[in-house]
């Protein structure tokens, strides 16, 4: 009995217009949210492979110290002659780009040196902000005598 009286309602012409526009209210606001979520998500996603390139980009310019890097900047700067140097990097201890630390050897006297930037070297005694002694520590820590320098 219900199904007769909602057919006769729906068969009215007024009820139908007032059916179909608000069927087709309801399907645009469905069409732009879902028109919104897709243009998000791809932005999104732009974005993160974008930041996920540039992060390994950077990872891939910053250079990382080799012995024979390290040995050409250190023949380099004492102005020794690269193919058979007085001076020798014996070991890299800590490799990072910006301040490396490196043990030389020179007539079997072990020291502590630095690469800052992976160009400029330079031994001697290099303090942090709060006073101490790093290379002081290194050399203790490697059992490096503090002899003549």
């Amino acid at each position: 009995m219900k199904i007769r009286v909602i057919i006769k309602k729906l068969s009215n012409p007024r009820v139908r217009r007032r059916l179909k526009i608000g069927l087709s209210v309801f399907g645009g606001a469905i069409m732009i949210t879902l028109a919104f979520k897709v243009s998000y998500d791809i932005g999104y996603f732009d974005a993160q492979s974008l930041e996920n390139d540039n992060n390994a980009e950077l990872a891939t310019t910053q250079p990382v110290l080799t012995m024979e890097s390290a040995q050409r900047i250190v023949s380099g700067a004492l102005k020794e002659d690269p193919t058979n140097p007085k001076t020798i990097v014996a070991q890299i201890i800590n490799n990072n780009y910006r301040l490396s630390t490196i043990i030389i050897e020179n007539n079997k006297l072990k020291k502590i040196a630095w690469i800052i930037d992976m160009r400029l070297f330079f031994t001697g005694d290099l303090f942090n902000d709060e006073g101490y002694n790093l290379t002081e520590g290194i050399e203790h820590q490697h059992n490096i005598n503090r002899g003549d320098h």
